[in-house]
């Protein structure tokens, strides 16, 4: 309990306040924060406190951390109560410290632990009465930077909890995946949602929208007449299959809403979040362009029953067709100025729609039960059983068919979305659109098939709209409902008809209800409310589409104008798209247009709920727990069925727009990650896949070369890189390794940025390769970890390629047994072994300096960061030793090079830029020649051989040169060219070197031995004692004994060479057996010049060692 209470004593209530209102100031640092270490001892009073002169309170806790914000300079911080500030989630401190919380605040209970002060942006992190950084769970810290309900807050790194604190500043860090801005932003002042944003109710928000938007122009001008033509059974079945698709979409809509925030954008967000880019792309301009189409739909829906209207006063325009034209046109106008003025509909505005939508119904209704004998003529007789038995079945006519019919109807099933499209404005979205959605499917399913029972019991097909056609003596041929109740329509069937029914007259609804005018209100309700819907939403999905980037050449349309980002662009084009459609003037033309369009967006939406499920992706969590992948499943099928049903030319035409804004969309690969199920699947599927693998023996056939290539840091070598490119891309595995040494701290910062910037300078570069940094004491430790612990399962590699250590005789020869260790360690460990020579060198960072990094893309690691981490204060060892070819020379670091890039280069570093980018260029008409000398497995053939495969080598023809007896040249050619027939290596040439044993020339054994003489132990010439001391400490020095020993190793070494100058000068590149050292017998001095005057003077060569495993067969 001690120190629970700042004060004691008399002036104990004044020094408290005195403690807490003047909070430590912060001071101009680059930091996000500073630590203040606090003394744990017995409690002061307050005039100590006040003398200290920190103004600070006593805690039991050991350090202070303060968010500075580097732009507040010296000034003093704002008090911490709840008067200083703003909109802050702080309103008052008690007794103790702990924090009184604003209504404002999202975080709920009593335990909240953060004083936060919005002006100075300066936390006070009190955690259970403790002063810790520690960070309670809450909302804030999981935030993307852009949401609208509140700015993100960073908890505290692992690094700055774990961190020694006397150490450089921290690096900012976000969480996996995360997108950030500076820390600094980050840090900003959080708000509160503001109480004047209005946040919907399932009802206001989403049940009335969704009927809004289902009921339209069909239930009133269109329900009847698909009555007449399907009859009352095949009606009900229409209306149940548009709901079966409608329903199971909004069980699907209802869990991808219900997983995380959604945004703006409707189903374009819904898909684009779920199932990545590509899709969603495509489907967004789809899903806008369908909104815009059915705004000329709605309208031409309105202007026909304006010109019924007209035509039945006599006053129309022009003629019937042109009418509908001008009206929606002057309409659509309208509907536009409504827009771009901002009207915003209100929810009591909707309700207000709704109220007359549903007095037009019940207007009908009533209608129903009054027949008036003044209707009769045009076929109303009010509930007849004659009437239902005869609409009961169908009666198709104009070549019209239940699909057809089907493809009218369910446009009047979409409009779902209405609810999940303002998502963002709705108080309990988890709640609400599952509730509001399907609740709104049922209602108006309900209200659907009463309607068409209604109609098809009251109303019969065809009527004259003749009051003199009543019968007066009984016709025995008249068998029709019309007849039994004394009215003869007989004349209906002929070819000029008639204009009254429900197969003629499209506002049979009028003519029933008891009131016409209300239905002629219903009608502009219904369809001026679905109109304005669609024009405001079209522009917003378009807009949606366009801030994310995935089309560049749209970019223009996702500027907004105005406090509420009104997209006036998109309004403009979606107008032009409505009238182009108005113009149109047919209905049935335009519906079976947008429900294949709907279709497609409500099939993805089904696809992402099973693809998600699929995936198994933890991050699928829906609150709405209603539904079920395999029915997703099969309404995303029933869509794409529906979709043939309605109009298989669209169907088709959809089909291929879909494919091709896909295909381009993959193919651009926008910059974006949302964590989408193809991920995740792709994942999975890699998991899935890895372990059978893994339980799967390895065979000879399916051997790959699966490299671990030293590369240092990638960019580094790109000869290196790209040569072994050439036989592992598309066959094997490549990993890039990098070993970071000195201080281990600095080394793991490096790491983790390290990893994300050189992965993704792999893929700019169309490397299919890994990168794999570790952290050492030396290289051969840091090799040793990689050979043992890189790849998973069977993907691991087989292959340690490094390359040549040039300058290994001006280095430190600690460098080269180091070097050397390597191969021994990767021959225990069964690897096999390829070094690459070129002679101007591989490594080209010194070239580089700062540009090698400035000109890539920045990672997002280090993206506007605080934290500036002078990386030029390096110590002379630096971090980021590179493998080969020499490890001791620097990796680029992001600092300013002395030397700029800029100036011109001298010879030899010309020779060693154009030398690293050979392998990326066609190879032409030339030889690899391959010198098999000794079996290693096959690995010394096989390299070559997957060279060729590649489209840049394919003309190279493969020479191999073996050794032999100089009597038997004839027999070893023909017995290596069926060895080669067997295992289908094509080659175009087969040398027998028999003079391979032959003593090289003396120059040439004289160049080697001046070479190798500063390395020599000469112990012949010392001591017994000196010698043994020496060459315990220096273990690489050659002794005069084992120079004896190996004097015909070295010697076929220095000859090799010159048949290499005689044969292969001219070559691509030369393939070769490496020679091998016993571990502990030869010198790595030795072994390393060995290897020098083998590959001196050449064309690129490869000296192989396979691990002495087959790796060919001829076996089938």
């Amino acid at each position: 309990m001690e120190g629970k209470e700042l004060a004691a004593g008399s002036g104990g209530d004044e020094g408290s306040k005195d403690a807490l209102g003047k909070p430590l100031g912060p001071t101009p640092s680059q930091s996000r924060f500073q630590v203040d270490l606090v003394a744990e001892g017995p409690r002061k009073s307050c005039g100590d406190l006040g003398v200290a002169g920190k103004g600070g309170e006593e805690a039991k806790g050991r350090f202070r951390v303060n968010f500075v914000d580097p732009s507040a300079g010296g000034e003093s911080p704002g008090e911490p109560g709840g008067g200083s500030s703003e909109g802050g989630n702080v309103s008052g401190v008690q007794n103790g410290g702990d924090t009184v919380m604003s209504e404002g605040s999202l975080h709920s209970g009593g335990h909240h632990h953060y004083y936060y002060d919005t002006h100075t942006n300066t936390y006070y992190l009190r955690t259970f009465g403790h002063n810790t950084m520690d960070a309670v769970p809450r909302i804030d810290h999981y935030r993307q930077t852009a949401a609208d309900l509140g700015e993100k807050l960073l908890r505290p790194s692992l690094a700055e909890l774990h961190d020694e604190l006397d150490k450089e500043p921290f690096e900012d860090g976000y969480a996996n995946g995360e997108e950030g801005t500076p820390a600094g932003d980050a840090a900003a002042a959080y708000t509160p949602d503001s109480k004047g944003v209005v946040k919907f109710g399932w009802i206001k928000g989403v049940l009335v929208r969704c009927m809004l938007n289902i009921w339209g122009v069909m239930l009133f001008i269109r329900l009847s007449w698909i009555v007449g033509q399907a009859g009352i059974g095949l009606s009900v079945l229409v209306i149940g299959m548009a709901t079966v698709v409608t329903t199971i979409t909004g069980l699907s809509t209802s869990a991808i809403a219900t997983n995380g925030f959604v945004r703006g954008g409707g189903a374009y967000y819904l898909i684009s979040r779920s199932l990545g880019p590509e899709f969603g792309g495509a489907i967004g301009l789809i899903f806008a362009f369908a909104n815009a189409v059915a705004v000329a739909m709605y309208v031409v829906g309105f202007a026909e029953t304006v010109v019924e209207l007209l035509k039945e006063n006599g006053t129309l325009m022009i003629d019937e067709m042109n009418d509908i034209r001008i009206i929606g046109a002057i309409t659509v106008v309208i509907l536009l100025g409504i827009s771009i003025a901002g009207m915003e509909w209100e929810a009591k505005a909707q309700i207000v729609l709704l109220v007359i939508l549903i007095l037009a119904i019940g207007d009908f209704v009533i209608g129903t039960f009054i027949p008036l004998d003044s209707k009769k003529p045009k076929g109303f007789f009010g509930y007849k059983a004659e009437i239902f038995m005869e609409n009961f079945g169908p009666d198709f006519r104009q070549e019209e068919t239940f699909f057809s019919v089907f493809a009218i109807f369910f446009p009047a099933a979409t409009g779902i979305l209405a609810g999940a499209n303002i998502s963002g404005d709705l108080a309990d979205p988890q709640s609400a659109i599952p509730k509001g959605t399907l609740l709104a499917i049922l209602i108006t399913t309900l209200v659907y098939v009463g309607i068409a029972v209604s109609v098809g019991s009251c109303v019969v097909r065809d009527a004259t709209g003749n009051v003199n056609d009543t019968i007066v003596t009984e016709l025995t041929n008249c068998t029709a409902a019309a007849c039994k109740l004394n009215y003869d329509f007989s004349s209906c069937q002929s070819p000029a008809g008639c204009h009254y029914g429900l197969m003629n007259n499209f506002q049979v609804m009028s003519m029933v209800s008891g009131f016409a005018p209300l239905i002629s209100a219903g009608i502009f309700s219904a369809t001026l409310s679905s109109a304005l819907a669609s024009l405001v939403s079209a522009p917003k999905i378009f807009q949606a589409l366009c801030k994310d980037n995935i089309y560049p050449g749209f970019q223009m349309f996702a500027k907004g104008y105005g406090k509420n980002n009104e997209p006036l662009r998109g309004y403009i084009l979606t107008f032009l798209i409505a009238l182009g459609f108005i113009l149109i003037a047919e209905l049935n033309v335009i519906a079976p247009i947008i429900s294949n369009f709907f279709l497609a967006s409500y099939a993805l939406i089904n696809f992402s709920v099973f693809h998600a499920s699929l995936a198994k992706s933890p991050g699928w969590r829906p609150a709405f727990k209603y539904y079920n992948m395999w029915i997703s499943l099969v309404g995303a099928i029933l869509c794409c069925i529906v979709m043939f049903v309605i109009n298989w030319w669209a169907a088709l035409l959809t089909y291929v727009i879909v494919l091709g804004l896909y295909i381009y969309v993959t193919y651009k690969k926008p910059d974006v990650n949302w964590g989408s199920s193809t991920q995740a699947l792709t994942y999975l599927n890699a998991l899935q896949h890895s372990i059978r693998l893994s339980g799967v023996e390895d065979h000879v056939k399916n051997f790959r070369p699966q490299c671990l290539i030293m590369t240092g840091a990638p960019n580094a070598r790109p000869a290196l890189l790209h040569l072994v490119h050439a036989f592992t891309k598309n066959v094997g595995l490549m990993i890039c390794g990098h070993v970071h040494m000195g201080p281990r701290r600095q080394a793991m910062k490096e790491l983790s940025t390290d990893l994300a910037k050189y992965q993704r300078w792999l893929i700019k570069n169309k490397m299919k390769a890994f990168y794999a940094p570790v952290h050492a004491e030396d290289l051969r430790d840091g090799g040793q970890y990689l050979m043992q612990a890189a790849g998973l399962g069977r993907m691991r590699p087989n292959t340690l390629v490094v390359g040549f250590k040039k300058n290994w005789r001006q280095g430190d020869m600690r460098d080269v047994e180091t070097y050397i260790n390597l191969f021994h360690d990767a021959f225990d460990v069964q690897y096999g072994v390829v070094v690459i020579r070129l002679q101007e060198g591989l490594d080209i960072s010194h070239l580089q300096g700062q540009d090698l990094l400035s000109s890539q893309e920045k990672s997002p690691c280090t993206k506007d960061v605080i934290v500036k981490v002078d990386y030029s204060k390096k110590s002379e060892t630096d971090t980021s030793i590179a493998f080969a070819p020499s490890s001791s020379e620097r990796t680029p670091t992001p600092r300013k090079d002395s030397k700029s890039s800029s100036s011109p280069l001298n010879l030899a570093d010309q020779r060693l830029l154009d030398a690293s980018s050979q392998f990326q260029k066609k190879q032409g008409k030339s030889n690899i020649d391959v010198w098999w000398l000794f079996d290693d497995g096959g690995l010394t053939l096989l390299i070559p051989y997957l060279i060729t495969t590649k489209k840049k080598w394919k003309d190279c023809k493969i020479r191999v040169f073996i050794g032999g007896k100089i009597n038997r040249i004839d027999h070893d050619r023909r017995a290596m060219a069926t060895l080669l027939s067997k295992f289908r290596i094509d080659f175009s040439d087969i040398m027998v070197l028999g003079d391979i044993n032959t003593k090289p020339k003396k120059e040439n054994i004289a160049a080697f031995e001046e070479m190798i003489e500063p390395f020599r132990l000469h112990e012949d010439d010392k001591e017994q004692e000196v010698a043994d001391k020496m060459k315990e400490d220096e273990p690489w020095r050659i002794t005069d004994n084992e120079l004896e020993l190996y004097k015909t190793k070295t010697y076929r070494q220095i000859r090799l060479n010159e048949l290499l100058k005689e044969h292969s000068s001219t070559a691509n590149i030369i393939v070769m057996s490496l020679p091998v050292a016993r571990k502990g017998a030869v010198s790595s001095a030795l072994y390393m010049a060995w290897l020098e005057v083998l590959s001196k003077d050449l064309p690129p060569i490869l000296l192989v060692r396979g691990n002495h495993q087959s790796v060919l067969t001829f076996y089938s």
